[in-house]
């Protein structure tokens, strides 16, 4: 098994921004670890392609938490390869699959009620995204412990950013694919934005969960990739 961290670059409010998804290569097939906003499709097929692997082996797609920079692009990656298995926590499959209004756009909305007058177009525009999204059904649900990808991959429950959040630990490599659970900053893994977690106290409990694992490497969906030297 491989993972390679596909860097996709955008402008967002004038700034270029990257998110960094994750690729499984297992027995020539690839699992992609989350989808990015909506309309990034062809950026994430083109880093793809970059490092030489084809579509027609995507088989699944799992994701890591309802987040629109997560699962922005999750409806057309199913529509435009149907046979992908999409692989999301149970809790968080229900969001995904519209069964219940996210927790995401919940706070959202509390959120506006009380936002500074400065800030209120950012929080209904960022309601409309959250709205726009597209449900997708999920095709398995995973917990805590469950392990896939023939046994080779670990579901690590890190609720806190959101309550069904995972995050996967790869113990041959020695590797860890946090999504949100945690940022690289300044070379050390940290809360990903606090203000948005749900939980905070879940966060630092999920934050210190993933430490524990003592991972050689942790692919953070916001940073990229932080390599740990060993004492």
């Amino acid at each position: 098994m491989k993972i390679k961290e596909l860097p996709i670059k955008f402008e967002f409010n004038g700034q270029n921004n990257y998110i960094y998804p994750s690729l499984l290569i297992s027995n020539n097939e690839l699992t992609l670890i989350d989808t990015g906003y909506t309309g990034f499709l062809h950026l994430i097929e083109n880093e793809i392609l970059k490092h030489g692997y084809e579509m027609k082996h995507l088989k699944r797609i799992i994701i890591t938490h309802y987040d629109d920079d997560h699962i922005g692009s999750l409806y057309d990656f199913k529509e435009k390869y149907p046979w992908i298995n999409i692989i999301a926590s149970d809790l968080e499959a229900k969001y995904i699959s519209g069964e219940m209004k996210s927790e995401r756009l919940i706070q959202a909305e509390q959120k506006l009620e009380n936002m500074p007058e400065e800030e209120m177009e950012f929080g209904k525009w960022f309601i409309q995204q959250l709205k726009n999204l597209k449900h997708v059904p999920i095709d398995e649900k995973v917990q805590d412990g469950d392990m896939i990808l023939d046994n080779k991959c670990r579901i690590i429950a890190t609720p806190g950013h959101t309550s069904g959040h995972i995050s996967l630990y790869i113990p041959s490599l020695k590797s860890v694919i946090t999504g949100d659970a945690a940022v690289k900053e300044n070379q050390e893994l940290v809360i990903a934005n606090p203000h948005f977690c749900l939980h905070i106290e879940k966060a630092e409990q999920s934050l210190n969960k993933i430490k524990s694992l003592q991972a050689e490497h942790y692919y953070c969906y916001h940073g990229g990739k932080l390599t740990l030297m060993e004492a």
